[in-house]
């Protein structure tokens, strides 16, 4: 795979992708199979993949003249497993992501655990064809005996490629997997979003936590929880650990609510012994949250943590308007000195134009407000220095007057 003259550098520089106007020529390359990448002198650049279907033409696995074989796929996957294994004090235990796609240097594959389960998605067509490679070399490095695809992603249409799921080591798959975060999750595997669970926001239910702990001191009465799109109930469970709470937990799915209400009996809540309760409510987020403007509801702490709005750059503007509508709304519930804790996960939207959303937002609604933290995903998801795309999860944690 040629690159013409002056198009190199970004590759040098150790970016994953390579688009096709980058490329001069392309000799004996099929959809799907490694290519070795040169300069217009023929001097090696890299080793990747191609797909003449995508957009992305080649993605880098390596910037070394090296092959791409077993023993590369035992030492990547050993690298990335290092890693999370410095994350955890209990780390046989925890539930995390293992591979982060171009982030752990392998494009197009994610590996996510949970308890004895490991979850695959396969996003590219070269990393399709390599399934039983990678879970060898799994197995290998981490002993895993349960393993389970979940291929099911828009993503594959732009590799030409059908949606897979199911079986592909071990089993039988049980219907939940319980997982521990100081809460307890129920986690549906096989029909849940992503791979069964929001693992990115581990560190952001953990902080949520902690802010709710220090309030808890202060306050006499119980505090008020807003968690929109609220998937398990993975926040609002966060938060109740530190006494009294009412949470009202919205989601237009009644599988995940009815998962939430799930989570809450495991761990035991209810309102007679602990004083927390719990709405769930089966509702359009952007239709409760204007409902809750029209009836003056107010909470203490909103957390508003929307689905992907922008899947491309052209989705960008219409997404922006939806992440403003939703900010706009949510500043006029939050209580004076209460917080909201507010998610783009649109990778499309970068963190300044999510923060000039917000922005906007903050100055119709007629708040003040402050950024208390900068948010992002978990530690397991770490994000390459060269690729600055995986950092899709971009969050502020606000104090609202």
């Amino acid at each position: 795979m040629r690159i013409k003259r002056g198009r190199e550098k970004p590759i040098r520089n150790q970016h994953p992708w390579i688009y096709s106007g980058a490329i001069s020529q392309a000799e004996n390359a099929g959809d799907g199979e490694l290519v070795t990448v040169v300069d217009h002198k023929d001097r090696f650049l890299a080793r990747g993949y191609w797909n003449s279907q995508s957009q992305i033409q080649v993605r880098v696995m390596t910037w070394r003249d090296e092959a791409i074989d077993a023993d590369w796929w035992r030492k990547t996957l050993s690298r990335a497993l290092s890693l999370r294994e410095t994350q955890f004090v209990n780390f046989e235990n925890a539930a995390c992501r293992l591979v982060n796609a171009e982030s752990d240097f392998i494009p197009g594959l994610i590996i996510d655990r949970y308890g004895d389960w490991y979850v695959l998605q396969a996003l590219t067509r070269y990393i399709d064809s390599q399934k039983g490679a990678i879970i060898a070399a799994l197995a290998d490095v981490t002993g895993a005996q349960n393993i389970y695809e979940r291929s099911d992603v828009e993503a594959r249409k732009l590799e030409g490629l059908q949606p897979a799921a199911g079986l592909l080591r071990g089993g039988p798959l049980p219907d939940v997997v319980e997982i521990d975060e100081g809460a307890r999750y129920l986690v549906d595997i096989k029909n849940g979003q992503k791979t069964g669970f929001y693992l990115d926001q581990r560190d952001n239910r953990r902080l949520l936590r902690e802010l709710m702990h220090q309030r808890r001191q202060n306050a006499h009465d119980k505090l008020r929880l807003l968690n929109l799109f609220c998937y398990s109930g993975g926040f609002a469970l966060a938060a109740v650990h530190f006494g009294a709470l009412h949470s009202v937990n919205v989601d237009a799915s009644r599988r995940a609510l009815e998962m939430a209400e799930r989570n809450f009996a495991l761990n035991g809540y209810d309102e007679a012994a602990h004083g927390e309760s719990a709405e769930f409510i089966l509702a359009d987020a952007f239709n409760y949250l204007h409902y809750c403007v029209r009836e003056k509801v107010s909470f203490d702490f909103i957390v508003l943590d929307p689905p992907k709005l922008a899947q491309r750059k052209t989705e960008i503007q219409p997404a922006a308007r939806g992440y403003k509508d939703l900010n706009l709304n949510a500043f006029k519930l939050v209580e004076h000195g209460g917080y909201l804790m507010t998610f783009s996960c649109s990778g499309a939207i970068s963190r300044d134009l999510f923060r000039k959303i917000v922005f906007g937002a903050l100055a119709d609604s007629g708040r003040q407000a402050q950024v208390v933290r900068e948010l992002s995903a978990s530690a397991d998801h770490p994000v390459a220095l060269t690729f600055p795309e995986g950092d899709y999860l971009t969050g502020l944690l606000l104090r609202v007057f």
